[in-house]
């Protein structure tokens, strides 16, 4: 449950970055001194933020070939958000086993979506573990 709070808590700042141009960390700080969570979620969260940063234009891309019909510039920001969080985690958290990565983000989108979200979100990330990642990463369960 943690790990899920974590992942929600990144989600709000990496919207909040995409509609503020806000640092997603500085704003994980504010959110914090507000609404103070357990060491392990924020260490989570702030782990998320700090890898979604570092490797988003490496993510979107694999979103954005993913994404048929789709450009990663029509996609709603939290669906693209949920997508980076999935991405980051399916192909950079080695201790995040594939699946877990893939419904934690359709749980995100169900919670934080829009009408067919989760559809369109687990359509991407499919998509992305047969034809990317099972390539780079063929060992991971």
């Amino acid at each position: 449950m943690r790990r899920r709070k974590a992942r929600e808590i990144a989600l709000r700042m990496l919207y909040q970055m995409e509609t503020n141009a806000d640092d997603p960390e500085g704003a994980l700080e504010r959110y914090c001194t507000t609404f103070p969570h357990h060491k392990d979620v924020i260490e989570y969260s702030k782990s998320l933020l700090s890898g979604i940063s570092r490797g988003k234009e490496r993510i979107d891309r694999y979103i954005a070939s993913a994404s048929e019909h789709w450009k990663i510039s029509r996609i709603t920001y939290i669906d693209k958000n949920i997508l980076r969080i999935g991405v980051y985690e399916m192909l950079f958290a080695p201790d995040i086993p594939l699946k877990v990565a893939i419904d934690e983000a359709i749980e995100l989108s169900k919670k934080y979506g829009g009408a067919g979200s989760r559809e369109f979100i687990n359509g991407v990330l499919d998509r992305i573990a047969q034809d990317h990642y099972k390539k780079e990463n063929p060992k991971k369960p």
